[in-house]
């Protein structure tokens, strides 16, 4: 088997004496030839060139007094696993069990050999990359690794080349639920090398400066027996039980069973208690062979590929050299946004920020925050102390605009209303540097409309950040009638200066995420209203696996907020935006507890009522309806913007790959719109 356009990892094999006389040592070193924006992964071939390496350690072992085998990787990189572009190309389940069984035989040899093995992690360790690893006898790591995962529950599959049956023995079941289960669930978090270290993962924790010689070093006082590493002894039944169940937590709270994976991997991770190495490697292939043919494999690694590809380099934004420089940024208010957006600029930006309000209470109340957040990270060493006094030296307030004399950039988040948002960019116009990019927040009013009656329109630009800013990565950046390449350069530039994926949108009533959100809220609410019960409309879209039900989202957001939006959508589109009274009446009372205020529906008879089947229906024939309007409307480039939109802005789940084809896939777009939005077979591939 091979895959066509495998980039091939090849494991070049050379010896050389341990320091202290320890001995002759085989060390491997796997490097795909490319520079380090190409990892090193596994395909057939590669697979292949690291038997052949380790035959030959087999060979020269007894003859030529070989002590000990190490693996590393080519500079800033370990391994980042199988090669998934070649595995999404799988045909059949005889191929993927073949694909699992070779990872097996070959990786096993290196924890089979006559002579210790080791792992020094140089680099990134991602899946099959840190399979590997636990193979050996012994691991290094150097503390400038950034990324050790296994990432496979976050793309639709699970650890399947040994993962599942290691890491529970070296780590414990506990730690191996976080590893596996918990941190793919959560956005896909990454260790650190210290914290892989600290878990257990690794056995040393080297500077990266020398970090080969030292592990080179460290390897020879394993041999020579003058350093002992422990093993964890077995954990309890008791522990293991725990350990099964709150993964079962996680996933169900996570994906609400809408995605096989995590089961999957569960499962796995309970037969490491017991089974033999044989018995749990080849259930592990049979999981892989089952999983690599899935739609929700397929749907993962097309949203993977968006994440990781588009989101860098947004569809239509002018040329990057038009952009101008940031020295310095303003932010109009210093409420919640405003000062979420504020810690991120100084962070990011590392440039002075000033806040202005109304008066200077609030304007305190802003800075003291955004430094209280500082010291936080302080607090729990994701800054140091030096480090916090400079960013706090950079965060300023104002109670007047003129603090905006010399800025480059000002972002306006204000409250929700025109009237008010057009007197604030009004004020700034007179203020502002010529070159000043003007920039706001709205999360659903017309930028064209907040710009008009200026002097010069063509600096103004949208940039709707989510909440919670720090967390969320999509910045839509939105073109206004008459703003100009060198605006949209300077705003798409910023976003990625602040770690944040753009896309570009055009001017239109709350843009992509909140006019989907807002349609599958208005459905929802319709349906409570016309007397469906509450916990059936809540738990309608549960196997969709959306990171929270509708009246979830509702209370995160706040009933003002969506009946501002919703009217705003209303008014634009008033055929297709439902705005409940049951909402309007729960903002004009402040309560956020319930929905609707009463916190029961009104009577109904029970045989016209409506069915948690006939909702979800309704919501995503809504959707596809909603979609297909915006592209028409140019809204966004293409289907694949809508998707990346949903991901990034609203955790539409990686196993359904995006909201385009999974209306594709279900049929539910030719229905409703009578046609795909995407190619058949566009969510099969990276």
């Amino acid at each position: 088997m091979e895959f066509p356009g495998e980039i091939v990892t090849k494991a070049l094999l050379r010896y050389r004496d341990l320091p202290g006389d320890a001995g002759r040592f085989a060390l491997i070193t796997l490097d795909n030839g490319h520079d380090s924006t190409k990892p090193n992964t596994f395909g057939p071939a590669g697979l292949a060139s690291l038997a052949s390496a380790l035959e030959e350690v087999e060979r020269h072992t007894a003859s030529s007094g070989i002590v000990g085998v190490g693996l590393t990787g080519k500079s800033f990189g370990f391994s980042a696993g199988a090669d998934l572009k070649g595995m999404a190309r799988l045909t059949s389940r005889d191929q993927a069990l073949d694909i699992g069984r070779l990872g097996h035989a070959v990786f096993r040899r290196l924890g089979e050999l006559a002579v210790p093995s080791f792992a020094f992690i140089n680099g990134t360790a991602l899946g099959g990359g840190l399979e590997i690893a636990l193979h050996c006898g012994y691991r290094t790591i150097s503390a400038g690794v950034s990324r050790v995962a296994l990432p496979e529950c976050f793309l639709g599959l699970v650890p399947g080349w040994g993962g599942t049956q290691l890491l529970p023995a070296l780590i414990g079941p506990d730690a191996a639920v976080t590893v596996m289960i918990e941190n793919p669930l959560h956005a896909n978090r990454m260790l650190t090398g210290a914290q892989a270290y600290q878990l257990g993962i690794a056995d040393a924790l080297f500077d990266a400066a020398d970090f080969l010689e030292q592990s080179l070093a460290w390897a020879g006082q394993i041999i020579a027996g003058k350093i002992t590493v422990s093993r964890r002894q077995a954990d309890p039944d008791e522990a293991w039980q725990m350990a099964l169940a709150r993964g079962k937590a996680t996933a169900d709270a996570k994906t609400h069973g809408a995605a096989p994976a995590p089961y999957r991997a569960l499962e796995l991770i309970k037969l490491a208690r017991g089974a033999s190495r044989d018995a749990g490697f080849a259930a592990e292939d049979a999981a892989l062979a089952d999983l690599l043919l899935s739609e929700e494999l397929r749907s993962s690694l097309y949203a993977f590929n968006l994440v990781q590809k588009r989101a860098k380099h947004p569809v239509g934004a002018p040329d990057e050299a038009l952009a101008r420089p940031i020295a310095k940024v303003g932010i109009v208010g210093a409420g919640l946004m405003a000062r979420q957006i504020a810690l991120l600029c100084v962070q990011q930006l590392q440039a002075p920020v000033v806040l202005t309000d109304l008066d200077q209470e609030r304007v305190a109340a802003g800075v003291a925050h955004i430094r209280a957040e500082i010291d936080k990270l302080v607090s729990t060493n994701r800054l140091s102390p030096d480090a916090a006094h400079r960013l706090n030296a950079l965060i300023g307030g104002s109670v007047t605009t003129a603090a905006f004399a010399d800025a480059d950039m000002v972002i306006e988040a204000v409250f929700e209303e025109m009237a008010i948002k057009q007197q604030v960019f009004r004020e700034l116009e007179a203020i502002v540097p010529s070159s000043c990019v003007l920039a706001t927040n709205t999360s659903s009013l017309s930028v064209t409309e907040i710009a008009a009656g200026l002097d010069h329109p063509e600096r103004v630009v949208g940039l709707h950040f989510f909440n919670p800013v720090a967390v969320m990565r999509l910045v839509e950046v939105v073109r206004a009638e008459q703003t100009d390449d060198a605006t949209l350069a300077t705003a798409c530039a910023a976003g990625k200066q602040l770690r944040k994926s753009c896309v570009l949108v055009n001017d239109a009533a709350a843009f992509v995420v909140n006019r989907l959100l807002t349609r599958m809220l208005s459905e929802v609410t319709r349906a409570v209203d016309d007397g469906a019960p509450i916990d059936v409309a809540d738990a309608a879209l549960a196997p969709l696996g959306l990171p929270m039900s509708p009246f979830a989202l509702l209370k995160l957001i706040g009933p003002a907020v969506a009946l501002h939006v919703t009217e705003t959508l209303h008014r634009a589109f008033p055929d297709r935006f439902y705005v409940s009274d049951n909402l309007r009446q729960l903002a004009m009372d402040g309560n956020t507890t319930g929905y609707p205020p009463s916190g029961e529906s009104r009577d109904v008879d029970p045989a016209t009522a409506w069915t948690a089947e006939q909702i979800r229906q309704q919501v995503v024939e809504a959707l596809a309806q909603e979609t297909r309007l915006m592209l028409d409307d140019g809204v966004v480039a293409e289907a694949a913007d809508v998707d990346l939109c949903m991901i990034l802005g609203a955790g539409w789940p990686f196993h359904l790959g995006g909201i385009t084809p999974y209306l594709d896939r279900t049929g539910i777009a030719t229905k409703v719109t009578g046609a795909r939005f995407q190619p058949a077979g566009i969510a099969s591939l990276p």
